[in-house]
């Protein structure tokens, strides 16, 4: 049963064709549910760009993305307060971050072919959208929103625990996409007292689908530049190089 009484305005999602439908119902059967309302996960998957560009009056997922940012991390938070009574308040951050992170989401996206089902406008389709992470993970978190909207906590938390419960044993097993940009600065502050320094020294490639060369200077000493999709990833990349370095990984 829903948790919010059927006249509350969830936004104006696009119109469900047969075809679209058939799209819908091979969704949830891959993620394993079942929507009372098909609008709600209609509207979970169109991104700004496709309502901008629609004629008539559409909504975007961006609402039930905050929604279910919030109902993610709660159900996450909740997992591991219960069954991990031996680890603190650090030790769950730490889990908690790498767990709802967009790599982690993207990760989950691919699983379940979300990038096939995303409504996104042409120039969004031009610039490769639908392989981009944070328009992936934000697409997976209005999923988790509307899902709680349409059937409750009990079923979102059994959705999120299903698809997000093997992310955290990865990382309980250090098998995960270690963040080294933390590891640096925990390094760095621990050590010298100080905070990495991070440069984008240049960008390749053409203008939508640059190339990010990032260097860090940590205590008078520059490692990099390194590579990335992105300046986020670039300063991953670089932190890594100079933490193997100074770690000795």
């Amino acid at each position: 049963m829903s948790v919010f009484p059927k006249t509350l305005s969830y936004g104006k999602a696009p119109e469900i064709s047969p075809e679209r439908k058939r799209e819908l119902s091979l969704f949830q059967k891959q993620a394993e549910i079942k929507f009372k309302n098909l609008e709600l996960l209609n509207l979970a998957f169109c991104h700004r760009s496709y309502a901008n560009e629609s004629n008539g009056e559409v909504d975007n997922n961006e609402r039930l993305e905050f929604l279910g940012d919030s109902v993610l991390g709660l159900i996450v938070a909740n997992w591991l307060f219960i069954h991990l009574p031996d680890s603190d308040e650090g030790d769950f951050s730490r889990i908690k971050s790498f767990v709802v992170s967009e790599e982690s989401l993207a990760i989950v996206a691919k699983k379940l072919r979300v990038d096939n089902f995303i409504l996104i406008g042409k120039g969004e389709e031009f610039s490769g959208g639908r392989n981009k992470k944070a328009l992936l993970a934000d697409c997976m978190e209005a999923i988790f929103g509307a899902y709680f909207l349409d059937s409750g906590f009990k079923a979102a938390t059994e959705l999120v625990q299903n698809l997000l419960v093997p992310e955290i044993k990865v990382v309980l097993a250090n098998k995960h996409r270690k963040d080294y940009k933390t590891l640096l600065q925990e390094y760095a502050q621990k050590r010298y007292k100080t905070y990495p320094k991070y440069d984008v020294t240049k960008k390749t490639g053409p203008e939508h689908d640059n190339t990010f060369w990032v260097k860090v200077t940590v205590h008078k000493k520059t490692y990099g530049p390194a590579p990335g999709n992105n300046k986020k990833e670039g300063e991953q990349a670089a932190a890594k190089i100079a933490y193997d370095e100074l770690v000795g990984e």
